[in-house]
Order: structure tokens, then C-alpha cells, then sequence
């Protein structure tokens, strides 16, 4: 059977509802800031865009979410209120820019995601938990299975310890012939190369996959397939498709601190131990 990975990877698409949802994401994360507790535009990079956003009074557990936009588009200032389930429970959450495709690559982007990583554990010096959504669950997979000594000697090879990846995309052999890639600029062989599912698997860490189950069948697979081919090589791995969840929907239970998404992410990060 021929897939269609048009179809299957336009999102927008497949919610005609979508300008609103992302509507709302902005209303409710300018309101969160409003009165939140944090620290806004911290430089982790020297770019305009590589700064994040701190929520928390920075003494709990540390929690980095790395929002989607297929890595061309969106920034931190949209998801701010998604700080408010962990916040609440007294965790700490940091929340990045990146520079977006096609001004950078994503191999760039990737390289970012760890600058922003280092950051906060210079900051800190305590293990991170990485969650993302979309493009941001790829980033959150690169993070985990991130060889960090090679990085900077100074980091500990545990500084991520943890992830949480949210409909995320792991194999990105298949947007190579779709629109998608007209920012991206991947060729099959770089394409490989920036997919986590084929990289050397985090042994020993935890890394959840979930994905909306109102999803296209191609977002189900990429979940499923990096928690089979993971679990297999000994990460603890857990997937799951939340019934009735699209692409847009799926990341609204970070806002609530009772969500099992939520508690989930917290169970997570009250598991980082000495790097």
C-alpha cells in the first residue's frame, strides 16, 4: 500500500479547527505570564532566538519543554501557560527558542536544543528532564540519546535523564518528499542521520512516546516504532495513544497540575538521581 506522507504529515489539514486552537495557546500563555514567576529571555545562545523562558522559583526538579513547528515556525512565547501543571507542584520549567528552518538547518537546531541543555545544568547542576511536542518530541529524543562528554567534557553523560515526547518525529526519512521538507532542506541521508530512532539507544534512561489517538496512522507509527526499537535496547520506554486527542489538543493537560500527563512528567523528574 502507498502512503501518502502529504496527507499523513499535514497536521493543519487534518484540523480545520487549528487557527483557533493556536489562538488560544497565545491568549492563555500571554495571561499565565502576567502573573507567573520566572525569568523571561535568559540568553543561552548568542542569537536573538536561542533564549527560554524560566518558570518556578528554580528549586525543584528542572523540566525542559521544546515546543513543535516542524522546526520552522512558533516560539516559546506561545506555550508559556503549558508551565502551569508542573509549576503548581513545584517544579521548574524552562521553556526555548530555537532558530527556525530554513534561516538554520536542523542539525543546528539540535545543537541549540543541547546549548540550551548545558545552560541549565551550569545553572542548576541538576539532571533535566526534556519534553517537546512534535518537533519538539524529536528534539526531546536527540537530547536523551545526546552523548553529553562529547558535547563538553565538563557535562555529566547524565545531564538529560529522562523524556517525554509528545507526538513527536523520529524517523524523518518520510518528510523528505513532502512540503514539509521545502524549509527543512533534508536529503535522504541527512535525514537518517537526524533521526533519533536510528541512533545508538540511551541505555538505562526513560523516554515515554505519546501521541494523540485521533493522530494520522504515520504519527501512531513514529511513536510505536521508537518505543519498540528503544525498549529492545534497554531504555525504558512507554507508549501511549490518548483516545480523542488530535495534534493541536494533545499538549492541553500540561496545563493542569491533576492531569496523568502531568503527573507523568513530575513522576519523571522526581526520578533524576546524580548524573
Amino acid at each position: 500500500m502507498t502512503i501518502d506522507y502529504e496527507a499523513e504529515y499535514n497536521n493543519r489539514a487534518r484540523v480545520p479547527e487549528h487557527p483557533g486552537l493556536i489562538a488560544g495557546w497565545a491568549r492563555d500563555a500571554a495571561a499565565y505570564r502576567e502573573t507567573a514567576r520566572g525569568e523571561l529571555g535568559l540568553a543561552y545562545g548568542p542569537t536573538e532566538r536561542t533564549k527560554l523562558d524560566l518558570f518556578g522559583d528554580g528549586s525543584g526538579p528542572i523540566v525542559l519543554f521544546i515546543h513543535g513547528g516542524y522546526w520552522q515556525g512558533l516560539d516559546r512565547a506561545s506555550f508559556s501557560h503549558l508551565a502551569r501543571g508542573l509549576v503548581s507542584r513545584g517544579f521548574t520549567m524552562a521553556l526555548p527558542s530555537y532558530d527556525l528552518c530554513p534561516a538554520v538547518t536542523v542539525a543546528t537546531i539540535v545543537d541549540q536544543i543541547r546549548q540550551a541543555c548545558a545552560f541549565l545544568w551550569r545553572r542548576f547542576e541538576r539532571p533535566i528532564t526534556v519534553a517537546g511536542h512534535s518537533a519538539g518530541g524529536h528534539l526531546a529524543a536527540c537530547m536523551l540519546a545526546t552523548r553529553w562528554r562529547e558535547v563538553d567534557p565538563a557535562l555529566p553523560p547524565g545531564l538529560a535523564h529522562a523524556a517525554y515526547g509528545i507526538s513527536g518525529l523520529y524517523d524523518l526519512a518520510p518528510l523528505v518528499g513532502t512540503s514539509v521538507n521545502t524549509a527543512l532542506g533534508l536529503d535522504a541521508a541527512e535525514a537518517k542521520r537526524l533521526s533519533p530512532l536510528f541512533w545508538e539507544a540511551p541505555r538505562g534512561k526513560v523516554f515515554d512516546a505519546v501521541v494523540g489517538g485521533g493522530e494520522s496512522g504515520e504519527y501512531l507509527r513514529q511513536s510505536r516504532s521508537i518505543a519498540e526499537a528503544w525498549g529492545n535496547a534497554g531504555v525504558m520506554t512507554r507508549y501511549e495513544a490518548l483516545e480523542g486527542e488530535n495534534h493541536f489538543t494533545v499538549i492541553a493537560p500540561l496545563a493542569d497540575p491533576e492531569s496523568p500527563m502531568t503527573r507523568r512528567l513530575a513522576q519523571l523528574a522526581e526520578m533524576a538521581g546524580n548524573p
